[in-house]
């Protein structure tokens, strides 16, 4: 589950992490009140509008402006509150903006510069292993950083079980450079942000940049926090946390009738029983020349009514050329699954305008084979894989 950046702030900051200080608004009237108060809380007096989308690369999209008055602050709110914001992480058409955080300016002179970090927590699936990453070039795309000047990416692995220890922390703070009181900021914000990463229950924090301010402090100036949705039951209020007007419909939808659904941007709509299954088939349409549409995994009771709802959420997506229906005949029988496909497509109607593929296997899969055959219906059904992904290439 996304957070906006004012939510993963709030909790960042339960956690004891040091943070930007904010607060949201959804209309002028707030924002300006917003920033009468941070002026009187903090001091600042100049403020920093943020759109709230899930999405990076705000900035570049004008979603991000300084406001130096409270004039300003009402104007730039103003813009941006029902704008259609385009970054590099949006749609094409873009997200729009239904509130902004209005934040404390950070950048204040000072001893020294400002120096801007890259700093992120998440898992290392290759090891198993909870991972730091960091970088000195805070405020860039860490992709671009990585293409570019991958020597300026350094990581951090944490085995579970031991918990980051503190030399871990302080190698952070040491390959970024720092020193002094900035040093020891530095090793307590590490510390902070993985016992939330931890805590929360979080599968990335992502916080970009990390500031060293002028007068040596250290603290998280965006905040990108996923939270881990199988973990959601420890956290219920989390869990009210969730913006539905910023996922995807489909998704939505199919959450809420128990289908584990998501988007992708192919042309071949995926139906399968089992998350590893699916990662397989989604493999096999790659070879085929397609690419999946989406990740729908229907479980293991594909009745009728179900593969219903899961063709009808398949075919929202006009990008979808064939459908390849691959399931694993262990829990539910085949021939169950044949016929909930054939009462499905003969419900529907019309509304299945693309060649179905369905590959059916294990228990009573010649039974499945011939119900699917002898239906008279545009679906047609396969044995093997390779016959499957036969069949996909022909229909595309």
């Amino acid at each position: 589950m996304n957070l906006h950046e004012y939510q993963g702030k709030e909790i960042l900051a339960s956690f004891g992490v040091a943070t930007q200080k904010g607060i949201v608004a959804q209309n002028t009237d707030e924002a300006v009140a917003a920033a009468a108060q941070l002026t009187k809380d903090t001091g600042t007096s100049w403020h920093v509008v943020k759109a709230q989308i899930h999405a990076g690369g705000r900035g570049k999209g004008g979603g991000v402006k300084l406001a130096k008055s409270l004039e300003e602050v009402k104007t730039i709110s103003g813009d941006i509150i029902g704008m259609q914001l385009i970054t590099p992480q949006t749609p094409p058409q873009g997200k729009k903006v239904s509130k902004v955080l209005i934040a404390e300016d950070v950048y204040y002179p000072g001893d020294s510069e400002p120096k801007e970090f890259y700093v992120s927590v998440l898992l290392n699936r290759a090891t198993g292993k909870n991972m730091i990453m960091y970088s000195t070039e805070g405020g860039m795309d860490i992709e671009a950083v990585a293409e570019k000047t991958p020597e300026l990416i350094f990581t951090e692995e944490i085995d579970p079980g031991h918990g980051l220890q503190g030399f871990q922390a302080r190698n952070v703070a040491f390959n970024l450079g720092l020193s002094g009181l900035a040093f020891k900021e530095m090793v307590k914000f590490i510390t902070a942000l993985y016992n939330a990463y931890i805590g929360a229950d979080a599968s990335l924090f992502e916080i970009n940049p990390v500031l060293k301010t002028s007068d040596d402090k250290i603290i998280a100036v965006d905040a990108k926090v996923t939270l881990d949705d199988n973990a959601l039951f420890r956290h219920k209020d989390y869990a009210d946390l969730r913006d539905l007007t910023e996922e995807n419909p489909t998704e939505v939808e199919a959450r809420e009738v128990g289908l584990n659904y998501v988007a992708l941007d192919g042309n071949v709509g995926c139906m399968v029983n089992g998350a590893g299954l699916a990662m397989a088939t989604m493999d096999l349409i790659k070879q085929s020349g397609g690419a999946p549409a989406n990740f729908l995994d229907v479980g293991g009771t594909a009745d009728a009514a179900r593969v219903e709802t899961a063709f009808r959420l398949i075919l929202k997506d006009p990008q979808v050329a064939a459908i390849l229906v691959n399931i694993f005949g262990g829990i539910v029988r085949c021939d169950r699954v044949a016929q909930g496909i054939v009462d499905a497509y003969k419900n529907m109607g019309d509304a299945i305008n693309v060649p179905i593929i369905v590959r059916l296997q294990g228990t009573n899969a010649d039974i499945a084979k011939k119900l699917i055959d002898d239906s008279g219906l545009n679906v047609l059904s396969a044995i093997a894989f390779e016959e499957a992904a036969k069949m996909v290439q022909e229909a595309l």
